[in-house]
């Protein structure tokens, strides 16, 4: 099959998903495709750049996905509801890209466009609604950081230890409030309950 950028990518984010960023490397990505790692080279010109790749397909299409949820929004949506969405977006995203939440979490910074169009929007969301330019970068940081980091949380499949009853019993009694009396949440519902929850915070810094 023919050499091209976009299989590149393709073996970079399947090959990042099981070394990580410092596993990964044009050797191993080669190897994946089938190919010589000079070959790679006439394509993409080494992993920096495969890693700058890899970052902007997730944050394009997360901004594709962000665009599609805004617009549905109804006219009466408020921009807790703009934020929300966008939040949505980027988690549905980084979870369909094999290694997407650790290539955005761990991985160096990288300038990609798509990236910057994500901060960009979400930036100006913000501003709309009243937040100081000095706090948005920062909230706007925070609540991407978010969504990332929960992406991380469930894709961990550690399976859970087994429980016998006398030790829940005991869990129970010197911890209620956690094992009993809190409401037990969907991932979807616990996320949109955090999202709303940093809208929240956000709001306390609009100005009238």
């Amino acid at each position: 099959m023919k050499l091209t950028k976009e299989r590149i990518v393709d073996a970079g984010m399947a090959t990042f998903a099981e070394v990580g960023y410092h596993g990964l490397s044009m050797r191993r990505v080669a190897e994946r495709l089938g190919a010589h790692a000079g070959s790679l080279y006439y394509h993409v010109r080494g992993k920096d750049e495969l890693l700058a790749l890899m970052a902007d397909r997730v944050c394009r299409r997360a901004y594709d996905a962000g665009t599609a949820a805004l617009a549905a929004l109804p006219p009466e949506a408020t921009w807790h509801d703009e934020i929300a969405a966008q939040a949505t977006a980027l988690r549905h995203s980084i979870r369909q890209h094999p290694g997407g939440a650790v290539l955005l979490a761990d991985s160096p910074g990288m300038l990609s466009s798509g990236a910057l169009s994500l901060m960009e929007r979400l930036l100006q969301t913000l501003l709309d609604a009243g937040v100081p330019a000095a706090h948005c970068i920062v909230a706007a940081d925070t609540l991407l950081s978010h969504v990332t980091g929960f992406v991380l949380q469930e894709r961990d499949t550690s399976p859970t230890p087994p429980v016998t009853a006398e030790v829940y019993a005991d869990l129970r009694t010197r911890f209620p409030l956690l094992i009993e009396r809190m409401p037990r949440l969907s991932r979807d519902e616990t996320f949109q309950r955090s999202v709303r929850l940093l809208c929240a915070g956000f709001a306390t810094l609009v100005e009238e």
